[in-house]
């Protein structure tokens, strides 16, 4: 990384943001006023395979986070419960188990629901945004309209 200040290195701002120091990239030109959406533009980046592989990329990581939260958020208690309240964690539960005993035993159910609440969430929303996805044809194919 360079921490030269000269002249030589003047800073470019596009659209009113800083650059990044890995783009590179110039500008892509507009096309001209008269001319058509079919004559050299590019499809708006809202639409497409774009738009779909983006939201598909956005429930992957809501669901990632969903259930690792529900398991380590229950182990975060469990821990926080054996340093903060050992006398709450020794007494007794039902069934004359220690509460902390019976509260680690429940960490395997709960994994097992955080497992069931991935594979729920991924065939109820993930997977048909993929097949969504999937029906697209590569943008360096085509325009990314969905295949007939």
């Amino acid at each position: 990384m360079s921490y030269d200040s000269s002249e030589s290195y003047p800073v470019r701002r596009h659209n009113g943001r800083a650059p990044s120091p890995t783009a590179a990239h110039p500008p892509v030109p507009l096309p001209p006023a008269g001319a058509g959406p079919g004559a050299g533009a590019r499809p708006a980046s809202w639409s497409g395979y774009h738009r779909a592989l983006r939201v598909l990329r956005r429930a992957g990581r809501w669901q990632r986070r969903v259930a690792t939260f529900a398991a380590l958020g229950y182990f975060a208690v469990f821990l926080t419960l054996t340093v903060e309240a050992p006398a709450f964690m020794s007494r007794p539960a039902p069934g004359g188990l220690p509460t902390g005993l019976l509260l680690a035993l429940a960490q395997v159910p709960v994994t097992w629901l955080a497992v069931i609440l991935f594979e729920y969430t991924a065939r109820r929303y993930v997977d048909p945004l993929a097949r969504k996805v999937s029906g697209y044809a590569r943008p360096a194919d085509g325009d990314g309209r969905p295949r007939e």
